[in-house]
C-alpha cells in the first residue's frame, strides 16, 4: 500500500482519539470540578421561566412516564408542551388524559405525521417562555436538568443553545452496555473537546435547551433535515450563536437493543451528517468561525478515512484469496501488527478516561466496565459501514423531501 495512504489510515483515528481524550479531560478539569461543578443548581436558576417541548410519534409505551418526569422538574415557572405528530397508537389519548389532570401540560396535534422538525416548530411558535427545553417522547428528564440548561443560557447572551448529558437506562444486553461506553468515551468526550472551542457538531436531540429568539432568527428546524438536531446546530453556529455542553443536565434514554435497530439508528445519523456536510461544506472557504472550519475538515477526513478503509480491506481480502488459491500461504502475515495494537490501546484508554469522567454523573457505570472493551471495535466498524452506505443514499435523495418519522428506533420497538 502507498505509505501516505497507510499513514493516513493509522494516524487519523490515532490523532482524533488522543485529541478527544486530552480535550475531554482538559474540559473536565477546567469546568466540572471544584465549586464550579456544584451538585445542585443555584436557587435563582429555579425561577428562570422554561418551556419543555416533547415531540411525540407512537410513544404510547413510555409517554406517561416521560410527561410525569417533565411535570416534576425543579422549576417554579414552567410549562410542558407535548406535540402529537400524527401518531397511530394511543399517544393522542394518553396526552389528552394527562392534560386533563395537570393544567401545566398543553397538547398540540398535527393530525398527520409531518416530522419531528415540524412538531418542534409548532411547539416553539406557541411557547410562553424564551428558553425552550426539548426532549424526546421516551426520555426521562432529571428534575434539575432544566435549571442547569436555563442557567447556562441566562448567564451568556451569546449562547444560542446548550445540550445535556444523555444516560442510557436500558443496560440489560451486551449491546446496551457497549453503548453506555460509547456515550461516555465517544459522545461525551467529543462534546467536551468541542466546547473548548465554543462549538458543537450536534446538539443532542434527546435533550437540548434553546434560546427561542435564536431559533426564530435561523428559521427554526429544517423540515427536510434527516437529523433535525444536527441541522439546527449548524444553523445557529453559522449565524454566530455559540453552543455548549452541560454534563449536569441529565436525561435517561432508551437505545437500540438489537443490531437491526442500532444499524437503522446509526444509518439515519450518518445520513444526517452527510446532509449537514453537503449544506455546510462552504464553511471551508466562505466567511465562518474557525471552529466550524475545523469541524467540517474533520468530517471530510472521517468520510475519506471510511471509504479508504473499505477499499483497502476489499483489496486485502482479494489478495488474501489469490494467495490462498496459489498455495503460497507461507507469505501471509497473520499478526495484528503494531499499528493495530496502538489504535486498540488508544481506544481503550479513551474509553477508560471517559468512564472515569462520567462516573460523577452515572455512579453505576463502573459495574459494566468489563463489557466496554468491545467499544472501540464496534464503534469504528459501525461508523465506517454506515458512512459508506449513507452518502450515496443522501446523494440520490430528492431535494426538499420532508423528513418524517417511520418508527422509533430505540429500545425493543
Amino acid at each position: 500500500m502507498n505509505p501516505i495512504l497507510a499513514g493516513f489510515l493509522f494516524l487519523f483515528p490515532l490523532v482524533m482519539s488522543v485529541t478527544w481524550t486530552l480535550g475531554g479531560a482538559a474540559r473536565f478539569l477546567l469546568s466540572e470540578v471544584g465549586k464550579r461543578a456544584g451538585r445542585r443548581p443555584a436557587a435563582a436558576s429555579l425561577d428562570i421561566p422554561v418551556s419543555l417541548v416533547i415531540p411525540c410519534f407512537n410513544e404510547a409505551r413510555h409517554l406517561a412516564s416521560t410527561v410525569g418526569k417533565a411535570l416534576a422538574i425543579n422549576s417554579r415557572n414552567f410549562e410542558v408542551i407535548a406535540v402529537d405528530d400524527g401518531s397511530t397508537d394511543d399517544t393522542a389519548r394518553i396526552l389528552a388524559d394527562l392534560a386533563k389532570s395537570d393544567p401545566r401540560l398543553r397538547v398540540l396535534s398535527l393530525g398527520v405525521n409531518q416530522g419531528k422538525a415540524a412538531a418542534l416548530r409548532a411547539a416553539a411558535r406557541v411557547t410562553a417562555h424564551e428558553i425552550l427545553i426539548c426532549i424526546d417522547g421516551d426520555a426521562y428528564i432529571d428534575a434539575d436538568a432544566p435549571a442547569w440548561l436555563a442557567a447556562a443560557l441566562a448567564k451568556d447572551s451569546e449562547l444560542g443553545a446548550v445540550t445535556g448529558n444523555p444516560r442510557i437506562r436500558n443496560r440489560g444486553t451486551l449491546l446496551g452496555k457497549i453503548q453506555v461506553g460509547e456515550y461516555s468515551a465517544m459522545i461525551g468526550m467529543i462534546k467536551r473537546t468541542q466546547t473548548l472551542f465554543d462549538c458543537l457538531f450536534t446538539l443532542s436531540g434527546v435533550i437540548a435547551g434553546f434560546r427561542k429568539s435564536a431559533v426564530v432568527a435561523v428559521d427554526y428546524w429544517g423540515l427536510d433535515a434527516l437529523t433535525e438536531d444536527m441541522d439546527i446546530t449548524w444553523r445557529l453556529q453559522r449565524a454566530g450563536w455559540r453552543t455548549t455542553f452541560e454534563p449536569r443536565a441529565l436525561v435517561a434514554i432508551l437505545t437500540p437493543e438489537t443490531l437491526k435497530g442500532l444499524w437503522r439508528q446509526r444509518l439515519r445519523w450518518a445520513m444526517g451528517g452527510a446532509q449537514v456536510m453537503a449544506r455546510n461544506v462552504e464553511t471551508l472557504w466562505m466567511p465562518a468561525p474557525i471552529s466550524l472550519r475545523f469541524l467540517m475538515a474533520e468530517m471530510l477526513l472521517s468520510v475519506a478515512w471510511s471509504y479508504l478503509l473499505v477499499a483497502t480491506t476489499l483489496y486485502g481480502l482479494g489478495a488474501f484469496v489469490v494467495t490462498l488459491l496459489s498455495g503460497d500461504t507461507g507469505s501471509l502475515d497473520w499478526g495484528l501488527g503494531s499499528a493495530g495494537l496502538v489504535l486498540a490501546g488508544c481506544g481503550i484508554t479513551q474509553m477508560a478516561v471517559g468512564v472515569a469522567l462520567d462516573k460523577r454523573y452515572d455512579p453505576e457505570i463502573g459495574s459494566i466496565v468489563a463489557h466496554l472493551i468491545w467499544y472501540p471495535l464496534v464503534f469504528w466498524l459501525l461508523q465506517t459501514a454506515t458512512t459508506v452506505v449513507a452518502y450515496p443514499m443522501v446523494a440520490m435523495r430528492r431535494r426538499g423531501l420532508r423528513a418524517t418519522w417511520v418508527s422509533p428506533d430505540r429500545g425493543r420497538t
